[in-house]
């Protein structure tokens, strides 16, 4: 079973948390030739983009062991639609699943959820469980993303089981 893997900070973020830290570091360096600054701001940014990426490998290594936990799971990716992605009060990014079930008895699906930035760029992911969808029906859920997320998001399925 194919996963995506992470992506990277979107390109406004890096730009507006470096223009943050050239300010912040022009005022408080005793060296601020530009060079320094430049170096600082780059080791800066680079911190920033690992705890980022880091976030991201661990938001997919949790849903690909959630995945992985299911048995005797076939592809369902066709049975799985994704609403618009809204923000909660908690400032994270949520999206209804809905998992219609064409099966002759009752199953659950496990939906893998990937929310993106308009550029493609992974910023999470998650797995939510829709159980016991009785056969010929619906059943809905909500994928909620693990951190906030800032821009215009955008949600994808990524894999999709029914078990």
């Amino acid at each position: 079973m194919a996963r995506s893997r992470g992506g990277t900070a979107p390109t406004a973020v890096v730009v507006a948390v470096t223009l943050t830290v050239l300010t912040g570091l022009t005022g408080c360096s005793d060296d601020s030739s530009p060079s320094s600054v430049a170096s600082k701001a780059a080791s800066a940014v680079a911190s920033i983009g690992s705890q980022a990426t880091a976030a991201i490998a661990s938001a997919t290594a949790e849903a690909g062991r959630r995945l992985d936990e299911v048995k005797n799971g076939v592809d369902a990716k066709d049975a799985v639609k994704l609403g618009t992605p809204t923000t909660d009060s908690a400032g994270r990014s949520t999206v209804e699943v809905t998992a219609d079930n064409k099966a002759g008895s009752a199953k659950s699906f496990a939906v893998q959820v990937e929310f993106k930035d308009t550029g493609g760029n992974l910023l999470d992911t998650v797995v939510v469980t829709v159980s016991d969808v009785p056969a010929g029906k619906s059943g809905t859920g909500t994928a909620r993303s693990n951190r906030k997320l800032s821009g215009d998001v955008r949600a994808e399925t990524g894999t999709a089981l029914r078990y």
